[in-house]
């Protein structure tokens, strides 16, 4: 009986070991578990929201962080960078043109709203986006599609103004809005380029007609000064054809003696008609020519000269 019973005894004191043992892993492996998870880290540019049964506790900053455990728990993280948002708008102009407006909002969660950011708002990019709808239907209706070209600029700081007054109570910062772009219906856009194309061509046109006008106003001055010198040239050929002729007529008259003008005028006008005639034929293009060539002629057209040369001074007279 005693050895029978001494071999249960020593099983059943195994048993308690091991049972005991295994109780003791699960105990440390709980206090271990329960101790390393009561710290934490918080990202830089984030906070941690820290609650208490639920209860909003504190704002646990960037680094390692510590929690009571079972107690306290970390209900989210906010990044405090910047955010940006883009919203499509799409609202019609005063002048009855549908446009589309690409809008950027910039924001970010000030460091000192965390709690007002986390708690007060459920959306804040559908928060945004109704203020921003809110804002330009309030201004673009009222505009020409010219005017919302030439305000867009003006859109962005209405828009930024509105924003920053209402969304500055919920803790969120707005750092910049940006219209990037104004775009209409594409039917529109076809006849904007198509009128620009026009008045483009106009200017062209009108530019292409001032630079004619000033070739045709050039050369009427040219020509108007070349006729001037041209007339200015003859005029004083003729006025040194007739000194020479004069002058030519007195040495005649003074070596011959009695010898009238008009003798004297003939012989110089049969000289210089003989002379014509020797430069025509000494000419190489010379095409065929019928002359008269009797003396009567000649003196029909000495006596022509002499009467238009007389005629000339008596008007002078």
């Amino acid at each position: 009986m005693g050895c029978a019973v001494r071999p249960q005894c020593a099983n059943r004191r195994s048993t308690m070991e091991f049972v005991s043992f295994g109780v003791l892993i699960v105990v440390s492996f709980f206090v271990l578990s329960t101790v390393f998870g009561s710290f934490f880290t918080v990202k830089t540019a984030e906070v941690a929201v820290v609650v208490r049964f639920g209860k909003f506790l504190r704002i646990a900053e960037p680094g390692l962080s510590w929690k009571v455990p079972f107690i306290d728990s970390v209900a989210g993280r906010v990044s405090l960078r910047v955010n940006q948002i883009t919203l499509t708008m799409e609202t019609k102009t005063k002048d009855n043109v549908f446009v589309t407006i690409p809008i950027s909002v910039q924001n970010r969660v000030r460091p000192e709203a965390v709690y007002d950011a986390f708690y007060r708002l459920a959306n804040p990019e559908a928060q945004i986006q109704s203020y921003v709808e809110q804002v330009i239907l309030g201004h673009v209706p009222g505009m020409t599609l010219d005017e919302v070209f030439a305000s867009q600029s003006g859109i962005a700081s209405a828009v930024k103004k509105e924003l920053d007054a209402d969304m500055a109570g919920f803790g969120y910062e707005i750092v910049n809005v940006l219209v990037t772009d104004i775009v209409p219906d594409q039917k529109v856009k076809s006849a904007m380029n198509d009128i620009n194309a026009a008045q483009r061509e106009q200017v062209a046109a009108n530019a292409r007609g001032e630079a004619e006008k000033i070739l045709v106003v050039k050369k009427a001055e040219a020509e108007s000064e070349s006729k001037a010198l041209q007339g200015q040239g003859i005029a004083n050929q003729r006025r040194a054809i007739i000194e020479g002729l004069q002058g030519s007529i007195e040495s005649f008259q003074k070596s011959v003696g009695d010898v009238s003008t008009s003798e004297v005028m003939q012989l110089v006008l049969i000289t210089q008609y003989f002379d014509t005639l020797k430069s025509i034929g000494d000419s190489d293009k010379t095409n065929t020519l019928f002359l008269s060539h009797s003396p009567g002629a000649v003196k029909d057209i000495s006596e022509q000269i002499l009467n238009a040369m007389l005629a000339a001074d008596r008007s002078k007279t």
